[in-house]
């Protein structure tokens, strides 16, 4: 016996269509898991202010260069950050301004 929905089928069908699976909600959930750490949010926040080398990011941030570097390359390969080569210095900076918006939105949503 079939359950009995207190959804129209219109509506259930709307969710159905809508609520991702697969590939889109693994990369969803990827994008998500990146500001599911504070080093993370933290450099992030400083790449949205001005592009940075590692050196600077470790210096201002106070996090070992290790860390920056081994987070820069994550985000890197994630399409998060681009990096950019000026003479033997390398910088970092967003690839795209929509990473810092959705930050500011969770800033928004927990009014601060």
């Amino acid at each position: 016996m079939q359950e009995m929905m207190l959804l129209d089928r219109r509506t259930a069908d709307l969710v159905r269509e809508y609520v991702p699976e697969g590939d889109v909600l693994d990369s969803v959930v990827m994008f998500f898991s990146i500001f599911a750490d504070p080093t993370r949010v933290r450099m992030l926040s400083a790449l949205a202010i001005s592009e940075m080398c590692v050196t600077d990011l470790s210096r201002v941030l106070s996090i070992n260069q290790t860390t920056v570097s081994h987070q820069l390359r994550l985000l890197k390969n994630l399409g998060i950050v681009k990096c950019t080569r000026r003479g033997k210095i390398v910088f970092y900076s967003l690839t795209n301004d929509l990473v810092n918006d959705v930050m500011l939105k969770g800033v928004e949503f927990l009014g601060m």
